[in-house]
C-alpha cells in the first residue's frame, strides 16, 4: 500500500495518491492532472477513484479532467449535488481499492456534503483518514463559507461541525494518521499548524476544537470567533467545482499564447485586461509597463491574485519569465482565473526594446528611511500587513492598511502625502504600492526588506500593543 501526500505550498494544500497493488485513488487532486496520470502509469497502476471531500471554495479541483482522461469515478459524500456525472455515496459506503477498503463518514460543517474518507489496510486495520476541510491540524474547518448555500447561520454550521468531530471522528482509534487538506496558509482555518500530518490522538491532546471536556456552546463560541471575511474568489471557486469548467488543456493553449509588443499593446487596450507582472518585487521596481500589477510568481501567488482581483472572469495579460509563463497560467487556473489571454513575448526587456514607455517605483532602505527620520520632520509610514500582524508589533507612530482588506482602507490613504510603505519583508508591499500607483497615487515608496528590516536597524521604537478587538 502505498499513501502519498502531494502538498502544494503556496496554496497550502494537500492532494493525495493511495495506491494498493495495480489500483489508485487520488484525494481532492489540483487541476494540473498530468502528474497524477504520470506517477500511476510509472507504478503501473489504473487511477480508479477520484475523492473529493467537498466542493473546494479556495481552489478548482481537478476532478472532472482526471475522471475525463482515465476513467475513473468521481466521488463525493452524502448530499452532494454535483453538475457533472458523479457517485454520491451514502454514509459508511466502503469502496476497494486493490486490497485495502475506503469508507465515506458524513461529517457536515465546514460544508454540508463534506465526508472524510477513512482508510482500512489489508490486515482491516483502520489506519488513516483523509479528513479534507473538517479536521485540520491544530484546528477545524471555517463554519461560515457555506452559510449562503446551506441556508444556515455560521453559528448553527458550527454546531453540527461540532457534532461530526464528536461522533465520527473523535471515537476512532489514536493511532490513526489524520491526512488534512490544508495546512497553515490556507484561508479555510485560522489556527492551522505547519505540520502536514498527525495523529488523532496527537491531536485530541493539543487541537483546541477537540478538547474532551468542551461544550458545544462552547465550540461554536471558539470556532466562530475572529473569523476574518474569505476571499473574494471563494464563492466562484465552489461554483465551478459544483458545475464544472473548462478543461486544463484549453486554458494552458490559450494563456501560453505569445504575443508581440504591438499584440499586448492592442489586447490591453480593447479588453481592459489587467497586465498581470509576475517577476520577482525589487526586479519590477526596476522598471514596469504602466499601471500593471505586481504579484509574484515565487509567493503565495494563487491567494493573492484571488485576494486582489474579484472578478474571476476578468482578462489577463502576462508579463514573465519566458520559463515562468506555463507555471503562471497553471497557477492562475487553480483559483479559477482562467481568462488570460497571453504573455509578452520577450517580456519587458521587449517593451523597453520597443520604446514603450515605462515606470518605476522607488524603493528606500531601512537605514535610508531612519536616515530621512532624522532630517525630515514627517516621515508616514503605512504598515500594509494583516491587523494581527501590526497589532503583535509595529513602528510607533505607523498606519496599518492592510492589503488583504485594501478596498476598505483606500480612504485612510491621501494621495497628496509621501508614504513610506513596508509589510513583512517586501512581497505585499509591492503589491499594495503596484495596485494604487495603478489608480493615480504616485506618492508611495517602498521600504525594501520591510519590517524585518526596520526591526534589524534598532533605529525604531516598536510597539508590543495588542488591541484584542481586531485580532483574528
Amino acid at each position: 500500500m502505498i499513501i502519498e501526500q502531494i502538498y502544494t505550498g503556496c496554496l497550502a494544500q494537500g492532494a493525495y495518491y493511495i495506491q494498493s497493488e495495480n489500483e489508485a485513488a487520488i484525494v481532492d487532486p489540483l487541476r494540473e492532472v498530468e502528474p497524477y496520470i504520470q506517477k500511476a502509469k510509472a507504478a503501473g497502476a489504473q487511477i480508479k477513484y477520484v475523492f473529493e471531500t467537498h466542493f473546494h471554495a479556495d481552489f478548482v479541483s481537478g476532478h472532472i479532467d482526471l475522471a475525463d482522461k482515465t476513467g475513473a469515478s468521481i466521488i463525493y459524500g452524502p448530499t452532494a449535488k454535483p453538475g457533472f456525472k458523479a457517485y454520491v455515496a451514502g454514509d459508511g459506503e466502503e469502496f476497494a481499492l486493490g486490497k485495502i477498503k475506503i469508507k465515506i463518514l458524513h461529517t457536515p460543517g465546514h460544508t454540508l456534503e463534506s465526508a472524510c474518507f477513512l482508510l482500512t489496510d489489508e490486515t482491516g486495520k483502520e489506519t488513516a483518514l483523509f479528513s479534507g476541510d473538517t479536521l485540520f491540524i491544530g484546528d477545524v474547518g471555517r463554519p461560515d463559507l457555506a452559510q449562503k448555500a446551506a441556508h444556515l447561520t455560521q453559528e448553527e454550521l458550527a454546531g453540527t461541525l461540532y457534532d461530526s468531530l464528536r461522533n465520527k471522528i473523535m471515537p476512532l482509534n489514536d493511532d490513526i494518521i489524520i491526512y488534512p487538506a490544508h495546512g497553515a496558509g490556507s484561508a479555510c482555518g485560522k489556527n492551522m499548524s505547519r505540520e502536514t500530518t498527525d495523529t488523532l490522538g496527537n491531536q485530541k491532546k493539543y487541537n483546541y476544537a477537540l478538547r474532551a471536556n468542551m461544550t458545544r456552546d462552547e465550540f461554536i463560541v471558539e470556532v466562530t470567533r475572529g473569523l476574518m471575511p474569505p476571499p473574494a474568489y471563494f464563492p466562484m471557486n465552489v461554483k465551478m467545482n459544483k458545475e464544472g469548467y473548462k478543461s486544463i488543456d484549453a486554458i494552458l493553449s490559450q494563456g501560453t499564447t505569445p504575443l508581440s509588443v504591438h499584440a499586448f499593446e492592442a489586447a490591453a487596450n480593447e479588453t481592459a485586461a489587467i497586465v498581470l507582472d509576475t517577476r520577482a518585487p525589487e526586479v519590477f521596481a526596476r522598471g514596469f509597463i504602466p499601471k500593471s500589477i505586481n504579484i509574484g510568481i515565487e509567493g503565495s501567488f494563487a491567494p493573492w491574485v484571488g485576494a486582489m482581483m474579484s472578478d474571476i472572469n476578468q482578462p489577463i495579460l502576462i508579463v514573465a519569465e519566458n520559463d515562468q509563463v506555463e507555471e503562471v497560467v497553471t497557477r492562475l487556473a487553480r483559483v479559477g482565473y482562467d481568462y488570460a489571454l497571453g504573455y509578452l513575448q520577450g517580456g519587458y526587456r521587449a517593451w523597453m526594446a520597443a520604446g514603450k514607455d515605462t515606470d518605476k517605483i522607488e524603493c528606500l532602505s531601512a537605514e535610508e528611511v531612519e536616515d530621512l527620520k532624522l532630517s525630515v520632520r514627517e516621515v508616514n509610514i503605512l504598515d500594509v500587513r494583516k491587523a494581527s500582524e501590526f497589532n503583535s508589533e509595529h513602528i510607533i507612530g505607523a498606519e496599518n492598511v492592510p492589503l488583504d482588506n485594501i478596498n476598505n482602507h483606500l480612504s485612510q490613504v491621501d494621495k497628496n502625502k509621501t508614504y513610506y510603505v513596508h509589510c513583512a519583508s517586501g512581497y505585499r508591499s509591492m503589491i499594495f504600492i503596484s495596485i494604487l500607483k495603478a489608480r493615480g497615487y504616485e506618492r508611495l515608496i517602498n521600504i525594501s526588506g520591510g519590517f524585518k528590516a526596520l526591526k534589524e536597524t534598532g533605529k525604531f521604537n516598536i510597539s508590543p500593543y495588542v488591541c484584542p478587538n481586531t485580532m483574528l
